[in-house]
């Protein structure tokens, strides 16, 4: 859907600046509520408006239009090419294999986890499923109470309700190739 294409664009380019949805409203002269709409793909916006917006983010229109083009049915990703989708402090790296399949049920990620790296102590929550192989290293995992311990070739499947928390025990680098649906919003 055209619509959260162009939505998932403008977040991750906004996010990439490090810019709140108030920040580019000022930058744009675009509501803020206009932003999150869009953001969230529940509008299409004018070309007028995304022309603000792009030229807000310092992207040309073309930008956000070729983006909707390419939604594809079918999205190949030579090894280590995924669109680079999060990282944090130098420890925690994750890569999309799926990005810009269009309308996808789910959605695939390499995620490079430094010595020591944790999802942190709490236990995540949310809706769906999750996946997750181990690549290289070895991964603990505490879901609904019982540890799980997995090294290369090792797996997991749950129920995303469940609490869930993670840590790399390695000590070294581990790679961990997840599979989440519905996929999230990055």
């Amino acid at each position: 859907m055209v619509k959260k294409l162009i939505g998932k664009k403008l977040k991750a380019s906004r996010l990439k600046r490090d810019k709140t949805i108030q920040e580019l409203s000022e930058m744009s002269s675009v509501s803020s509520n206009m932003i999150s709409r869009i953001e969230r793909g529940l509008t299409t916006p004018s070309v007028e408006i995304l022309m603000k917006l792009a030229d807000a983010l310092g992207l040309s229109l073309s930008y956000f239009i070729e983006e909707a083009e390419k939604g594809s049915t079918v999205v190949f990703t030579p090894q280590g090419q995924g669109e680079p989708v999060f990282f944090f402090e130098d420890k925690h790296q994750i890569s999309s294999l799926t990005q810009g399949l269009r309308d996808p049920g789910f959605s695939v990620f390499v995620d490079v986890l430094e010595q020591g790296c944790d999802s942190g102590d709490g236990g995540m929550v949310h809706t769906g499923e999750e996946f997750a192989t181990v690549l290289d290293g070895c991964l603990e995992f505490v879901i609904d109470g019982q540890d799980y311990q997995l090294s290369p070739g090792d797996s997991l499947g749950f129920k995303a309700s469940l609490p869930h928390r993670w840590k790399n025990i390695h000590p070294g680098r581990t790679r961990v190739l997840w599979v989440v649906s519905p996929p999230p919003n990055v």
